[in-house]
């Protein structure tokens, strides 16, 4: 296969640039950046051969000023050290299945210390050998397709010219005596990563009489040029900077710092300010360790552009990684600031990383009793205004957040009992820490306090929400629902809403086959479409991704929600108000008058608002809506139950996408080959879904036949099917799973449906029915999944009801 025109003139500029190369370490660094662009990949890697003939070196960065360096026998202990041993192009689909790389070698194995010492993974990856004739002079790597799927042939060709054209450099280069032989690991961050950190070299030390990037402090008159000198002279010394060094002995203040640095730079100074708070769209991703070591934090989106605090925007803007981690901003704003506002910015964004905010040293704290408890109100008071209680609440509703989690659940225990802090992740609940019995009632008064609750009423049920951006640094909210339990305490659950921007359904996990039933349907100019499942099922996230494809700028989009969790630029999103008398019906009523294409609503949990629905698609709408059922067929009857006519219901319904979310196998996962028995119980239960549809109650053995046919086509190796199993390890906390995957059930309202729903059809009819048409039962899909290597037939049965 050819490579193409454009790949061909991209990689010719590649060439130029590293061959016109007076030096090669200094070059390397930002030809890898552009070998990421052009391969489309996150990574390149580089390893060059040692004088000693049986190692192979790479230099890693770490943080801003340290590098890891590498060293790899020549064997077939690393994938680089095989491939150099075997001067062949290896192309490894994941380098983490450890049954794949035995296939290839029984000691191969994929060495993970530039993964473990940045926080990078690696799954994809080619590795090509470099060489002169037959003489090996080292190993390129290319690691992970940022689409995602494998590497393309195209790739593979355009990985293998870049490699001889390292080995012309280095040819040439060594003849001329300028190249060094230490290689250089550069990463092209992905999105939504935070791993990979670009290749800085910190400033030299700096010389008595050497221009400084301080001295417009010295014309400011902010410091003598004497005690400017002193300070240079002393850096590093009670383990300060230059800065803090200032600071200390000269008066000097941080303004007057950043001031002079914005001077020197010829950027905008940017001063601390106590209005920064977290954003999901912006640091969701960001993790606080990689922004110290980088120097650099995104603020806010303005008309200049996204604007980025820096210590150095010099160093920041010429990596580039700014940009790669925001590749949707077309336009930057780099401005500086001084060291110290810089960490208090990184302080108030991502919270105190020193022992005050360790939830083990507030713990330690509140281990001390503050004083008797009783029941009187100004003990409450006193407590919860206490500062620990304070931290100790934020500092849990933090660290929840941090690790993904869906809710909070806050478990005073009765008697001499603590109170237990559990936490959702992945749909599980996770013990995570308990805290003084002495503090149960202090710690529930101050969730109260935050959600505007009435902490003298503790025997009934209480809810609110806490709007968190006012007490911590995250703009987050929170829905809070207070319980009376035995023994005279009181439960909190708090539900962290999902906030940020809507995903692209093509990241859903639709199957295939359900991605295009879908397509079909949410582009009809009018109807009723409902998503439904139960409570954290992942409801709104999928309408939100529906309403996002359809989000154009000749379509006007109103949706009723309580609460507003996901927010869209173009929609117009109302926010439900019960104490204000706005409740979906309402709304819909409201909407009609508003001139919509498309509304979309929170819940359908009564008769008005579905029959406003109806009547607001026969009226030339697409109306999308959710609702609490257990699968799509089912829906349809509870809705004919909530006393809807069944002629005008089958005329707007256009279909019913029913969903579940199962816990994702982690990377970790063991590949397998199921045994006969196995595989053919695994057939039998997928059949089971399957057994009142025509074809197969026709000829069921020739139908099972031709849906083992159909696997391994689609998804197995060799002529066989693969399975996974978990294993478990630190990034699962061994547990084997990370994340969820969706399953999906979609109906759609074909004549066959629109008939049996005007007929008032039982479940099981209208189950058969759309089997026969082509719907893939929750099951079905989840079974598909275990397939497809994305979770295990253990979770797809927790979830499914059949």
């Amino acid at each position: 296969m050819s490579i193409e025109t454009n790949l061909g003139s991209q990689l010719d500029a590649l060439d130029a640039k590293l061959l016109q190369a007076v030096s090669f370490d200094e070059s390397i660094q930002a030809w890898c950046l552009s070998a990421c662009d052009v391969l489309g990949s996150e990574c390149v890697g580089l390893f060059l051969a040692n004088e000693d003939g049986v190692t192979i070196s790479s230099k890693v960065t770490t943080g801003v000023s340290t590098t890891l360096r590498i060293k790899l026998p020549i064997s077939p202990k690393s994938l680089a050290g095989f491939v150099a041993l075997s001067k062949k192009q290896l192309n490894i689909l994941d380098v983490n299945d450890s049954a794949a790389l035995q296939r290839i070698h029984p000691e191969l194995r994929f060495a993970d210390a530039v993964d473990k010492s940045t926080g990078f993974r690696s799954v994809q990856m080619i590795i090509s050998p470099i060489l002169a004739g037959d003489a090996m002079l080292g190993v390129l790597e290319v690691i992970n397709n940022k689409n995602g799927q494998p590497f393309s042939q195209l790739q593979i060709e355009a990985t293998t010219r870049l490699s001889k054209t390292v080995a012309t450099a280095l040819q040439r280069l060594k003849q001329s005596g300028s190249a060094s032989l230490m290689a250089t690991t550069t990463k092209t961050p992905p999105p939504a990563s935070t791993t990979a950190k670009p290749v800085t070299t910190s400033a030299a030390p700096q010389r008595p009489g050497q221009p400084s990037k301080y001295d417009g402090l010295v014309n400011a008159g902010a410091i003598s040029k004497a005690g400017l000198q002193d300070c240079l002279a002393k850096r590093g010394d009670r383990d300060g900077t230059i800065e803090q060094l200032m600071i200390d002995e000269h008066q000097v203040t941080p303004a007057q710092i950043g001031q002079a640095l914005g001077l020197f730079f010829g950027v905008p100074y940017e001063p601390y300010s106590k209005a920064r708070f977290n954003t999901e769209k912006l640091h969701g991703a960001l993790k606080r360790d990689f922004l110290s070591e980088q120097g650099w934090i995104p603020l806010e989106e303005s008309f200049e552009g996204l604007v980025v605090m820096c210590v150095n925007p010099e160093n920041v803007r010429s990596t580039y990684v700014v940009q790669h981690m925001f590749p949707r901003e077309t336009k930057f704003k780099y401005t500086v600031t001084s060291q110290s506002e810089f960490n208090q910015t990184l302080d108030l964004i991502f919270g105190n990383a020193d022992g005050d905010g360790n939830i083990d040293h507030l713990l330690a704290n509140l281990s001390r009793p503050m004083q008797e408890e009783g029941e009187e109100e100004d003990y409450l008071a006193s407590s919860t205004a206490d500062n620990e209680v304070v931290k100790f609440v934020n500092k849990v509703i933090l660290e929840a957040y941090q690790k993904k989690a869906s809710d909070i659940h806050i478990e005073p225990g009765q008697g001499k009992a603590n109170v237990g802090v559990r936490l959702r992740i992945d749909g599980s609940l996770v013990p995570y820490i308990d805290a003084p019995r002495h503090l149960r009632q202090a710690i529930v008064a101050r969730i109260k306090i935050m959600s505007d609750l009435d902490i003298s009423e503790t025997r009934r049920p209480q809810d609110g929400k806490i709007p968190f951006k006012k007490f911590g640094p995250l703009d987050i909210e929170l829905r809070v629902a207070t319980l009376p339990s035995a023994g005279g305490v009181e439960d909190v659950v708090m539900r962290i809403l999902a906030g940020g921007e809507a995903i692209p359904m093509e990241q859903l996990g639709l199957t295939q086959h359900n991605m295009s039933r879908l397509q079909s349907v949410i582009h009809k100019p009018y109807g009723l479409f409902y998503v439904c499942g139960p409570t954290g099922s992942g409801k709104t996230t999928t309408l939100h991704s529906i309403l996002a494809t359809l989000n154009t700028p000749d379509t006007k989009i109103w949706t009723a929600e309580d609460p507003v969790e996901i927010t869209q630029k173009g929609l117009r999103q109302v926010q439900v108000n019960k104490k204000a008398g706005i409740d979906f019906a309402m709304l819909m009523r409201s909407f009609l008058r508003a001139d919509p294409d498309i509304i979309m609503v929170g819940e359908s949990r009564d008769h008005e608002t579905v029959s406003m629905g109806v009547e607001a698609s026969l009226t030339g709408h697409m109306v999308f809506s959710t609702l609490h059922t257990n699968s799509a067929p089912e829906s349809i009857t509870r809705l004919l139950d909530m006393g809807m006519d069944p002629f005008n219901f089958a005329d707007a319904l256009l279909g019913v996408l029913a969903q579940r979310l199962a816990k994702r196998l982690c990377s970790c996962k063991e590949s397998y080959t199921p045994a006969g028995p196995e595989l053919q119980a695994f057939i039998s239960e997928y059949a089971e879904e399957l057994r009142h549809t025509p074809a197969w109650l026709a000829d069921a053995p020739g139908e099972a036949k031709k849906l083992y046919q159909s696997w391994v086509e689609n998804y197995g190796e060799g002529g066989r099917i693969t399975m996974y199993r978990p294993v478990g390890c630190s990034r699962c906390a061994k547990t084997g799973y990370k994340g969820r995957v969706g399953l999906h059930e979609l109906l759609l309202a074909d004549d066959d449906i629109k008939k049996l729903v005007q007929e008032r059809a039982r479940v099981s009819t209208i189950f058969s029915s759309a089997v026969a048409g082509g719907m893939h039962t929750l099951k079905m899909d989840g079974m598909t999944k275990v397939l497809q290597g994305l979770t295990d037939l253990k979770q797809v049965r927790s979830v499914c009801i059949k």
